[in-house]
């Protein structure tokens, strides 16, 4: 009950409705899903009209502190994170430095120009997340199983 509340109570979600921050809502079209504090699994990327499959390494988390975290396909990284809404900024990424193979690289390199591309929107529903840049190119995610 009490991690429902703050679920609930975190200032920093994604509206799928025009229910502002703060309000209760109904319940209906307007729900309001969580995107920080989820522990995310990236499943792929759509972009520039090609999808790459994310390898099973490939994660996501924000806190609602603005600290984001996962691992870009073999890298593990962190970056700030700033929600507003529906809309994420994602500062510069710092991650480690371990080489891969060409298929987990590819996507790595995909993943990070993603996230640093400017604002992206995010729409969650039913426990899947889509980010969506500037450019019309997706990521898409799912809440991760936990361990």
């Amino acid at each position: 009950m009490s991690l429902t509340a703050a679920a609930v109570l975190v200032p920093l979600t994604v509206a799928c409705g025009s229910t502002p921050a703060g309000q209760a809502n109904s319940g209906s079209a307007g729900a309001r899903h969580s995107v920080t504090g989820v522990d995310w699994r990236v499943d792929g990327l759509t972009a520039g009209g090609a999808t790459l499959r994310a390898p099973a390494t490939a994660r996501l988390r924000i806190d609602a502190d603005g600290k984001a975290a996962g691992n870009l396909g073999c890298n593990g990284f962190g970056a700030r994170a700033t929600v507003h809404g529906d809309r994420i900024t994602f500062g510069d990424i710092r991650s480690t430095k371990m080489a891969c193979g060409e298929d987990r690289m590819t996507f790595e390199r995909a993943f990070a120009r993603f996230l640093t591309t400017g604002t992206i929107t995010a729409r969650a529903a039913d426990g899947k997340l889509t980010l969506t840049d500037g450019d019309g190119d997706r990521l898409h995610l799912s809440r991760a199983a936990r361990e």
